[in-house]
């Protein structure tokens, strides 16, 4: 059987230096310059891997657009604002937040637009999708480059993109996990490497694990990548003011167990099967990204479901008011939409959301 170009520069690659990492094995899937799943896939909707809530309706970037104007008021209105979307995908979700901008002329004359995207393929695709939009818009390969000042930023499917660390534990003890070759069938492999994990500030459970009754083979991710760029983002919030909304598929506390997945034409498929061509990703650790925004000042609110989220936001008003007038099949359609961005069985509850801001009280609709 035939492999991609991009598995046979990995086994290559460890073949002479010896194994890599999961999160260096993740970094090249994705983002290898030549062979990386999003410098030359299409990801999204239905021809392609997976489809992701802006695609579902526009009703998700719609709510979204209205938090937008809200948090810009509750900041006092500032003259200049950052809007920022971290991994834009197609623009789906940012050209449904402007249309709602444009009812605040306000909003409009202050917000420029901070795209952050790595991928030359997915900005041209931004570029089209955003061509007729009201604000200016300029584009960053990473968050450093925003300018500084007030900002609003959001983030929906970044995060469980970006590389982790994962332990497995043997003889009690936290060994990073590496990817390395089968002697047998010269594929590709999980192993444990020789590096161990700092326990240090972790829960009790799992600084200790053999006393707790937790077993040879458990594994254990963190997230570097993940809480630095959240410790980043709520540094800016405090020094200048504005708030986060991170919305991502994952867990609200630190637990033991083995999230990589790869997705290919919307069905789970082996992370070594077709490396470059399949999505891999892995649950986000709200709890994680939570603590490393506190640890820069932030107020942190939520996290809380995407359906509660979306539906105190209007969800259901919103579809209500689509759904006006039209024939049975739109309305159909519409309800169908409400489901599978809402419902407990669909994104309601895997998906959480969580924000960030320079003070409190928190936004709506996170609690007080």
């Amino acid at each position: 059987m035939s492999e991609t170009a991009l598995k046979t520069r990995i086994k290559a690659l460890i073949e002479t230096a010896g194994p890599i990492s999961v999160a260096d094995y993740m970094g090249l899937c994705l983002a290898d310059p030549q062979h990386g799943y999003y410098m030359r896939r299409e990801p999204f909707g239905t021809s392609g891997d997976f489809t992701t809530a802006p695609e579902v309706s526009q009703m998700f970037g719609e709510l979204i657009g209205a938090w937008c104007l809200e948090v810009w008021s509750g900041l006092g209105r500032p003259e200049k604002l950052n809007l920022v979307e971290l991994g834009p995908g197609r623009g789906t979700l940012m050209a449904d937040v402007l249309r709602v901008a444009r009812l605040d002329p306000g909003f409009c004359a202050a917000a420029h637009v901070h795209l952050v995207e790595t991928s030359p393929r997915l900005r041209s695709a931004q570029e089209q999708t955003l061509a007729a939009a009201p604000l200016p818009r300029t584009w960053h390969e990473t968050l450093e480059s925003v300018p500084e000042g007030p900002t609003i930023l959001v983030a929906n499917e970044f995060f469980d993109a970006l590389p982790i660390r994962q332990y497995v534990l043997a003889s009690g003890n936290w060994h990073e996990r590496v990817v390395g070759l089968d002697r047998g069938s010269g594929d590709l492999m999980f192993a444990a490497g020789p590096a161990r994990l700092d326990t240090a500030g972790l829960p009790e459970d799992i600084a200790n694990p053999k006393a707790r009754g937790i077993g040879d083979g458990a594994i254990l991710e963190t997230q570097p990548v993940a809480n630095a760029i959240a410790g980043d983002i709520a540094a800016r919030l405090t020094r200048h003011g504005g708030a986060a909304l991170v919305i991502d598929y994952g867990y609200e506390r630190t637990a033991i167990g083995d999230t990589l997945q790869a997705l290919e034409r919307h069905a789970f498929a082996d992370p070594f099967a077709n490396p470059g061509e399949a999505d891999i990703t892995a649950h986000v650790n709200f709890e994680a990204l939570a603590r490393a925004a506190r640890e820069e000042g932030a107020a942190i609110h939520g996290p809380m479901t995407q359906g509660d989220f979306l539906v105190a936001l209007g969800l259901l008003e919103r579809a209500g008011s689509l759904g006006s007038g039209k024939d049975v099949a739109v309305q159909e359609r519409i309800r169908d939409d409400v489901e599978r961005l809402a419902a407990p069985d669909q994104m309601g509850t895997l998906f959480k959301v969580l924000a960030f801001s320079s003070r409190c009280p928190a936004p709506r609709p996170f609690p007080g």
